[in-house]
């Protein structure tokens, strides 16, 4: 510890630029992993825990240190967005990197199914640097993608139909077919054995837009709510629950009912749980699944009901994005709803 304590004291004389440097060349050792660690706490000059009446997120340019993420609303610098689409089907679990994310979609897919879109600042990826399974990307994924700027966007393929759709969509394309940042893993089968390596992906495609405000607050628990230590969310075959632990201060995951296990991080789970009702509806392409069932789509674009969970407590509220340049407002008692800072949830419940 004394060893640690002085190397982190020499390492704070150092001007800026000899602190980069000197991480640069320091390797993959314990002593590094623990000065980032350092960085990424001190960096926005305040606690993760640190809480305000709403503080509004500080949108900066990548590599810039903000007063805390727009998307996490925790201290540390700002990177580039790398959007992930993760299978969550029984088969596909336990995933991995998911519990590094900065914000996790779950969305409805074919057969009443879901999966995660998995949105990354390229300062918080995952330890393994593996990120996965990664499945085709749907059409629901454009429009939430869209209010994050162009980012980019790793899947492993899409309907032919949709492949011209993805080509012209505000996002860099990061497929197998495009890059070559992917893997199969051996302790599964395909399709479920498909990863990315994101930092792969964020060095070929390195214009991608920086983490902005998409519209989330952060600050300290509004007045009022009920007291709830499990909330179970819903999809036509698939469920979330999320139970409240105090001693880890998130909700912990489980999906249809067993504990949400990733290969890397443990359980899954986040202090901020949004499930956000949308007109579900089909494809406006009119695109089909294997049976020739037209595939779901969750609006994001529009207004309705939400609930939001917090610190054992639910409050229900709602949501509204008038355009989809934009990004979504979440209220509650005629306010911004403020969230804790930390991983967010959306899961987008059928209405």
């Amino acid at each position: 510890m004394k060893t640690f304590e002085r190397e982190l004291g020499r390492w704070r004389s150092l001007p800026p630029a000899r602190r980069i440097a000197a991480v640069a060349v320091s390797g993959g050792t314990v002593l590094l992993a623990a000065l980032l660690a350092v960085v990424l706490t001190i960096g926005g000059g305040g606690s993760p825990d640190r809480t305000g009446a709403g503080p509004q997120p500080t949108p900066t340019g990548p590599g810039s240190t903000g007063a805390v993420s727009p998307l996490t609303g925790l201290p540390g610098k700002v990177g580039r967005i790398i959007a992930v689409k993760v299978d969550n089907a029984a088969a596909a679990r336990p995933q991995t990197g998911v519990n590094a994310a900065d914000v996790i979609y779950a969305i409805e897919v074919e057969g009443g199914l879901s999966r995660f879109l998995a949105i990354y600042d390229s300062n918080h990826l995952p330890a393994g640097d593996r990120i996965g399974p990664v499945r085709s990307a749907r059409e629901s994924d454009l429009p939430i993608l869209q209010q994050y700027g162009r980012v980019d966007f790793a899947y492993s393929g899409a309907q032919t139909r949709f492949l011209p759709v993805l080509a012209q969509a505000d996002v860099f394309n990061c497929s197998p077919q495009q890059d070559n940042s992917f893997m199969r893993g051996q302790w599964n089968v395909p399709p479920f054995n498909q990863y990315v390596v994101p930092s792969g992906i964020l060095r070929h495609f390195p214009d991608a837009a920086a983490a902005r405000d998409v519209g989330f607050r952060f600050g300290d628990a509004p007045t009022g709510g009920v007291p709830t230590t499990s909330f179970t969310a819903r999809m036509p075959a698939a469920s979330f629950t999320f139970t409240w632990s105090a001693a880890e201060g998130k909700y912990l995951v489980a999906l249809d009912g067993r504990p949400a296990m990733t290969t890397d991080a443990g359980q899954m789970g986040a202090p901020t749980i949004v499930v956000q009702k949308v007109a579900e509806t089909t494809s406006p392409r009119r695109l089909v699944d294997s049976s020739g069932e037209l595939l779901p789509f969750a609006p994001t674009v529009g207004s309705g009901e939400a609930v939001f969970l917090r610190d054992g407590t639910a409050y229900r509220g709602s949501w509204s994005r008038p355009g989809a340049a934009g990004g979504t407002e979440f209220s509650y008692a005629g306010q911004r709803m403020a969230f804790h800072p930390g991983q967010v949830w959306v899961v987008l419940e059928p209405a």
